[in-house]
Parts: structure tokens; sequence; C-alpha cells
């Protein structure tokens, strides 16, 4: 391969790159426009390497043709990065150590585009229990890591985000009506934590509080949920400290 061979190839992988962490960095579908816009590249070549990506599964369209959000490929890529090595196990021991505490499972997401993605988590010892896999995707809006984040990020991109979201009633508990979530995303930033009540599956109930990086952004949660038939929400809020100790030490682990 001549020098110039590799000089293009060199040049085409840094472009490819560039469309990846640009998108990785948007919390909301990007237009063709903007991407060529942004990293000034020509609308041909960033149609090209979308095209690409698209046929790698690493982006994917939004509901218009011609917007572009992660996809499945590259969250997975990012999932097996973020679960690997000697970070990935001392994160699961803190979670170990918190399900020994509460006796409950407990669960360590992070948000994913509209949705909650599973990271980590350790199971309750006892044989009723939800069991979602990790890498897998909950709804935003009606679990207690979902509502979290809602509340947690900026109002601009929670507005958004609300005006887009379908609140799926799940459950007779589920709130679908958006001025009552607001009015409840208000009050979980108030006092700092979430609950489900209910809201994604009938008879389980679950309490999560923000994980934050070394700059005070919420980047994650840890959460415990468990059925109504072994615990109540005052459990939960009796629960609320070693919660917290729990993601603190999360903290220093991101």
């Amino acid at each position: 391969m001549g020098n110039d061979q590799v000089i293009k190839t060199s040049s085409s992988a840094e472009r490819t790159l560039r469309v990846l962490q640009y998108l990785a960095e948007r919390s909301q579908p990007v237009p063709l426009a903007e991407l060529s816009g942004e990293l000034d590249l020509p609308k041909p070549t960033v149609h090209r390497l979308c095209q690409l990506l698209l046929d790698l599964r690493m982006i994917k369209h939004d509901v218009e043709e011609k917007t572009y959000l992660i996809g499945p490929a590259l969250q997975k890529l990012a999932m097996d990065t973020l679960t690997h090595g000697t970070v990935s196990q001392l994160r699961h021991s803190v979670l170990a150590d918190l399900v020994d505490t509460v006796g409950e499972t407990c669960n360590f997401t992070t948000l994913n585009g509209s949705s909650v993605l599973y990271l980590d988590r350790v199971e309750t010892r006892y044989p009723w229990r939800l069991t979602i896999d990790v890498g897998e995707s909950v709804p935003i809006h009606c679990t207690a890591s979902g509502k979290l984040f809602l509340a947690m990020m900026h109002s601009v991109k929670r507005n958004y985000l609300l005006r887009r979201l379908e609140l799926a009633r799940l459950t007779d508990q589920t709130m679908t009506d958006l001025d009552q979530l607001r009015e409840s995303l208000e009050e979980v930033r108030q006092v700092g934590y979430a609950l489900d009540q209910q809201e994604f599956i009938t008879g389980l109930i679950a309490i999560a509080v923000p994980v934050h990086d070394s700059q005070g952004e919420p980047r994650a949660a840890v959460a415990i949920h468990g059925p109504t038939s072994r615990i109540c929400l005052q459990d939960l809020h009796d629960m609320l400290p070693d919660l917290k100790k729990a993601a603190a030490r999360m903290t220093e682990l991101l």
C-alpha cells in the first residue's frame, strides 16, 4: 500500500470517528446538514460515511430518514467497554455489598437516548425477583432511574425528550399525563431521588439515586427494586442512606 493510500485511509477513518463522536455526544437526533456543518465536511462525504455506519449498525435513522442516532452496535461496544476489566469488577462489588445490606436487587444504569440502559445488576437471594439482563433497556418515563435522569438533565434536553416521548401506559399507576409527569420530575429534582410506585410493573417498586462524575454531572444511577409483597415505600426510604453511600462509591469508579 502506497503512502497516498495510507493517508487517504487514515483521513477516512478519522472522519468516521468524528461522526461517531459527535453523534455520541448529542442527546437528540442529528440531521445530515448539522453533521456536515459542525464537522466542516461536505454533505456527500458525510452521507457516504453515514451510509457505511448504517450498514455496520453503528448508527441508525431516526423517524426522519436524514437524521441519525447512535445505533445498537455502537451501544453494545460502549457497554462492553464499560463492563470490562477491574473497574467493572469494582462496580459489581459495590452492588453486591449493597444487596448484602438491603437484601433486594440492585442495579447500575445509565441514560441511553430516550430509555434506560442496564449496565450491571446483582440479584436478591429471594426466589421472587424481576430479571432484566445487563444490556437491556427499559422505558424512561415510568422507571425510577428513568425519571431520575429526566429530572436531572438540562431543561432544554428534558423538554425536547418529553415532547417526543410516547407515555405508554404499562400499569394502572403509569403517569401518562405530561403535566403530571413534569410535576413529579420537579419533586425528584428537589429531593434528589426518584421512585417507581408500580408504574413500570404491577407489584414492583423501586428507588434510584444519581451517580455524579468528577464535575458533578449525573452520569449514571444506582437503584433498588423489590416486590410489594415483600417491601413497601417506607422500606425503600429506609434504604436511602445505604443507596447514597453506594452511589458515592460509584462516583470514584466512573
